[in-house]
């Protein structure tokens, strides 16, 4: 596959949305999990979250348009303008028709479309407000970032549950790689803390019911886990072609040098317990990397925190690696602040390029226990320091999908 660069980064998540704060936050390993309290959410099995502050501080969207989008929107606004911005990209100087968008997410914008639908039943058709349609269907935030920026490229939203923008980014790159677009604003973005969209994700039986300590709740891989922490965010990415860096002489954060996906097809919601066919997809994202298995110096883990999840995963990256899963560190970040679910991939996606510029790996927290099972070399309680120069990361969705992406050192 053709080197694909990843130029800006923009975060928004519940440990920062200022990379400085977000990656301060992640080395340190401090929690941002915490009881849900925007909504009575005391009926619920899962009463605990990761939520964006501070949003409307870094935020140039119009009171006019906020009425119109939902806010999984406004976080993807956010994140595209802080990405562009720090890709130090002139958007208004470059190609519209060679620019695209291709996001990922896996529920759609809820808060909009639950506020419309009571208004619905309470006042009757005249109570629904005009945007409703546009507001909440996935692809709502590929459509405000291409009005906003006037993108006219060849685009794309994924739904792939929580696997949905890592293959989004995968797919960017390969357009890219195809000459069907010179840069894309890659990425996802979710916001399922509200009471129909955390409703629909407790029916998953994913969720952890550790409501007591919502800091230490989200423990991937540990002996007692019981599911993980729902957050809401985004995390946006600039790539380009090489022949578009050199032109403007860009920065680069990591090249995307391979991309894979498979299927399990066994159960609807739960992965294939073997770990066979995310080994295939590991295997083949390595083959179109041109990388050998020992040189990979990090893998990003998907760590669900589920019990066949982990250790599905667990097993797919020993039957991939061998004796060398051993010696690869590996963590899952997201026990810090979250699962975004269909925005995860981007999000880890973003930490990769942050580890492999600052050569510190952020820990897995709230493992106490590692299970004998999840033979992996986890980064656990606190950060590793390491040079990374070949970074893998893992996605996984409900009903067995396998995405793997793999980025390099520039």
């Amino acid at each position: 596959m053709e080197k694909i660069a990843i130029t800006g980064i923009g975060i928004v998540s519940p440990s920062g949305i200022d990379t400085r704060r977000f990656w301060s936050n992640l080395k340190k390993g401090r929690s941002a999990v915490e009881t849900i309290t925007r909504f009575d959410a005391s009926k619920y099995t899962s009463r605990i979250a990761g939520h964006v502050h501070e949003l409307d501080a870094y935020s140039n969207v119009s009171s006019r348009l906020l009425k119109k989008i939902d806010v999984f929107s406004h976080m993807a606004l956010v994140g595209a303008e802080l990405a562009i911005n720090d890709a130090k990209l002139d958007i208004a100087n470059e190609n519209l028709d060679r620019g695209g968008i291709f996001m990922g997410n896996a529920i759609g914008g809820w808060l909009f479309a639950e506020t419309e639908l009571r208004d619905l039943y309470i006042e009757g058709r005249e109570g629904v407000s005009p945007f409703a349609a546009s507001a909440w269907f996935p692809a709502a935030p590929q459509g405000q970032i291409s009005i906003k920026y006037q993108l006219k490229g060849y685009s794309k939203t994924v739904v792939s549950d929580r696997a949905s923008s890592l293959m989004a980014i995968g797919y960017g790159a390969r357009t890219i790689a195809r000459g069907k677009d010179d840069f894309i604003i890659a990425g996802g973005m979710e916001a399922p803390v509200t009471p129909y969209a955390l409703l629909c994700c407790q029916t998953s039986g994913m969720l952890t019911k550790n409501n007591d300590n919502p800091e230490q709740a989200y423990k991937p891989f540990d002996k007692r886990r019981d599911g993980f922490a729902l957050a809401e965010g985004a995390g946006i990415l600039v790539l380009e072609s090489q022949a578009k860096v050199r032109s403007r002489n860009a920065s680069v954060y990591a090249n995307v040098i391979g991309y894979a996906t498979t299927t399990d097809g066994v159960d609807r919601i739960d992965p294939a317990d073997d770990g066979i066919e995310l080994s295939n997809a590991i295997k083949t994202a390595l083959n179109n990397a041109g990388l050998k298995p020992e040189e990979i110096d990090y893998i990003s883990l998907d760590g669900v925190g589920t019990q066949i999840g982990d250790l599905s995963e667990a097993r797919a990256i020993n039957l991939a690696f061998g004796k060398l899963a051993s010696g690869i560190p590996c963590s899952a970040p997201k026990s810090i602040f979250g699962n975004m679910l269909g925005a995860s991939g981007a999000v880890d996606t973003i930490i990769a390029c942050l580890v492999i510029e600052n050569g510190i790996i952020p820990p897995t927290i709230n493992v106490k226990e590692l299970d004998p099972e999840c033979k992996l070399n986890l980064v656990i309680g606190s950060a590793l320091e390491k040079e990374v120069n070949n970074a893998l990361i893992i996605s996984r969705g409900r009903g067995g999908i396998n995405t793997v992406l793999i980025i390099q050192k520039p």
